[in-house]
């Protein structure tokens, strides 16, 4: 038998619905039912709804209002339900009202809610948090609160069939699921998941597009980078095409910096970082950035000046004003940063520095740096320093 195996058992605390099995002392004591099942890697992109569900590459060119979020939104829509199963919650809603008895819901009825419940909330985020998980409980039970089992219960078997939602999708072949497959090592290794503003975070190849065919438009779009007058229209083009091949390297592979600018250089370049910006989010940088900084700017002097006389702010703003013209110098130990380079009271160079190299220079100005940075995290998947985990930014990016 070819292909990894998907062993599964029906769990008497669920029902008897379905769940993977991860350890043999999960089975039952008296008796276990098993489901196997194989996994198979051989297409992207098979029908009309793996394409809605896993956000693939077809919907990059969409604007802002043709795009998913990866919010849930609130309150949460409550989709509708087969016929029977909507009768029947009918009928429990109207005895609630009348006279307070609660519907028993059977495991076919309720296994049918769990699968509808779990599509909806993989269109909008394969990994859903707990809170969200307290709101789409707590919505079923405000629409229905017929139901016999409180929205808590609801909650920890929709988290349940959440996780064999994604072993599905894992099976058909989805790469934003298949990214997260477990291995075995000594620890789990940290989850590759979308950021609340991401709506492409790891679109699927196109059908009839294999990695060969990518691959050749970068090698071609390294080779136009190197010409002394590029044409930009062209490389935009090309980012554009190569997007699902960049985010799998990005994302799969976690590459240096310095190895992403190495296969990608025109990533490095201010409308590209915009550009690239816009297909993970179909947000604006500079005027999501800008607009939430007009919007703090105010409370942002307020507390710069409360805290101006802190002694280790008063050391930073020092060491600010004796940086050298040495690059290995001012960038050692900087992970993430904005380096500005003073002649007197003059700022005469402000350049964005990432895993200790300078990776944009001569900026014209520091919000303008600070908005660059942000897009660079995004595109190069980095996630915010732990060093920095009390520092935020100006605005958060909603599309």
């Amino acid at each position: 038998m070819e292909g990894d195996l998907v062993i599964q058992y029906q769990d008497p605390d669920f029902d008897n619905d379905l769940c993977n099995l991860s350890c043999m002392s999960d089975l039952p004591k008296d008796k276990a039912t098993l489901k196997v099942h194989t996994k198979v890697y051989q297409s992207y992109n098979t029908d009309s709804t793996l394409d809605t569900a896993s956000l693939s590459s077809s919907s990059l060119e969409e604007g802002p209002s043709g795009t998913q979020t990866r919010q849930l939104p609130q309150p949460f829509i409550i989709p509708a339900f087969s016929f029977d199963v909507e009768l029947k919650l009918k009928q429990g809603n109207e005895a609630y009202h009348r006279d307070g008895t609660l519907l028993d819901v059977s495991k076919n009825m309720k296994s049918d809610i769990l699968d509808k419940l779990a599509e909806a909330i993989y269109a909008h985020n394969p990994y859903p948090t707990r809170e969200e998980y307290d709101h789409v409980a707590q919505a079923l039970i405000n629409k229905h609160p017929g139901s016999a089992n409180g929205w808590y219960c609801w909650k920890f078997s929709l988290k349940f069939k959440m996780g064999n939602f994604r072993q599905k999708m894992r099976v058909a072949g989805c790469s934003e699921v298949r990214v997260n497959v477990r291995t075995p090592g000594p620890s789990p290794k940290r989850l590759k998941r979308a950021k609340k503003s991401e709506v492409n975070f790891l679109p699927d190849f196109p059908e009839g597009k294999a990695h060969s065919d990518f691959e050749m438009e970068r090698s071609a779009m390294v080779m136009e980078m190197k010409k002394r007058k590029v044409d930009w229209k062209q490389i935009g083009e090309m980012m554009g095409n190569t997007f699902p091949l960049r985010r799998k390297e990005i994302v799969e592979d976690e590459p240096l910096v310095a190895q992403v600018k190495e296969r990608w250089p025109a990533l490095f370049r201010e409308q590209r970082i915009e550009a690239e910006f816009a297909r993970l989010t179909s947000v604006d940088l500079k005027s999501s950035f800008f607009t939430g900084l007009d919007q703090y700017l105010l409370r942002f002097l307020e507390l710069y000046k409360a805290k101006s006389g802190i002694v280790g702010l008063t050391r930073l703003m020092r060491c600010l004003d004796d940086v050298t013209d040495d690059d290995d110098t001012f960038t050692q130990g900087m992970k993430v940063g904005v380096v500005m380079v003073k002649d007197g009271e003059d700022i005469i160079a402000t350049s964005v520095v990432l895993e200790e190299s300078v990776i944009l220079p001569d900026l014209k100005d520091f919000p303008h740096a600070i908005s660059l940075l942000m897009g660079l995290l995004f595109a190069l998947n980095i996630d915010h320093p732990k060093e920095l985990r009390k520092c935020r930014y100006f605005g958060d990016v909603q599309p």
